[in-house]
């Protein structure tokens, strides 16, 4: 038995978080906004596992704080100027890979540096301490406010609209950058559109686990779903459904022992994917002994 920390109430853990959530509006909105950025790292983090671009999805995530900062600075919205920087920096980087191959991992690893040492330098010369851009830095699902969810609707609405227009054209870019162009797709603009949704999935994240976390929730569900679908639709499927289940569990168990909402959703995603690392390479194995029996190779010889 535990005494819940918010309502006071005597009950098991499970028990004590239930009943705050029935009446705790800030765990209502918590959870919302949970389910909600599960939609955009289910769909946008399926790209970025299959394209394997999680180190540009990186670049992208640590140079939006340089873009808080300043909007912080200037007295604009927080997130607006998130989501400029996050759409700069994907073009920037998308433009660097495109262009220079050569020097794409020490360009975009000097971005990433730069990005946080700007919103750094900013956050130190705004007048008054600012929390809360150090809930952007490190996340915490429980301080978002409810006019955000509307912002975060928003983002997810776009990038389904995107999605669902561009399906094909992201799908050849994804796999085969060669066949597409000679299929005729532009891929250069495909490229970085596909970048600058992954730039608007990080906006969308980085109020549930702050940009360091944020790479992690992007890739972790849809690299989970990869080891059980081979469809791309069905992995975002998937991955979105994984993306929501940890979130939730993660406020969940986080709520007894008054843990970090944060990293506890990390952990528990990190979980996950060794288990299903596991158990679907014991899956891949027991498949393999079935299609090639032990003697088999003796007998079709002898």
């Amino acid at each position: 038995m535990t005494t819940c920390a918010w309502c006071g109430t005597s009950t098991d853990a499970m028990d004590g978080f239930l009943h705050a959530l029935g009446h705790q509006a800030f765990l209502q909105t918590a959870l919302a906004a949970g389910l909600l950025a599960s939609i955009g790292c289910g769909v946008m983090g399926t790209y970025v596992v299959v394209k394997r671009i999680a180190f540009l999805a990186g670049g992208i995530a640590h140079s939006v704080l340089g873009g808080i900062g300043a909007a912080v600075y200037f007295g604009l919205p927080p997130l607006a100027g998130a989501l400029a920087a996050a759409v700069a920096a994907a073009l920037l980087i998308g433009g660097i890979r495109l262009q220079w191959r050569a020097q794409e991992d020490t360009l975009i690893s000097a971005l990433w540096a730069v990005g946080m040492a700007a919103g750094i330098l900013f956050i130190a010369k705004t007048p008054g301490y600012q929390t809360d851009l150090m809930s952007y830095l490190f996340g915490n699902i429980l301080l978002v406010p409810r006019e955000s969810l509307v912002f975060m609707a928003a983002l997810d609405a776009l990038l389904l609209v995107a999605v669902a227009a561009f399906h094909r054209q992201f799908m050849a870019v994804a796999f085969d950058e060669e066949f597409a162009r000679l299929r005729g797709v532009p891929v250069a603009f495909f490229y970085l559109l596909l970048l600058v949704l992954v730039a608007v999935t990080v906006v969308l994240m980085i109020q549930v686990v702050g940009l360091i976390l944020v790479l992690a929730l992007i890739t972790l569900p849809a690299a989970v779903a990869g080891h059980y679908v081979n469809s791309l639709g069905r992995m975002m499927v998937v991955a979105t459904l994984l993306g929501g289940a940890v979130t939730s569990g993660g406020l969940a168990l986080s709520y007894g022992p008054d843990l970090p909402v944060g990293p506890t959703i990390i952990l528990l995603a990190g979980a996950l994917y060794i288990a299903s690392a596991v158990v679907s390479r014991q899956l891949a194995r027991r498949r393999a002994r079935r299609a090639f029996p032990a003697g088999a190779g003796e007998a079709g010889h002898g």
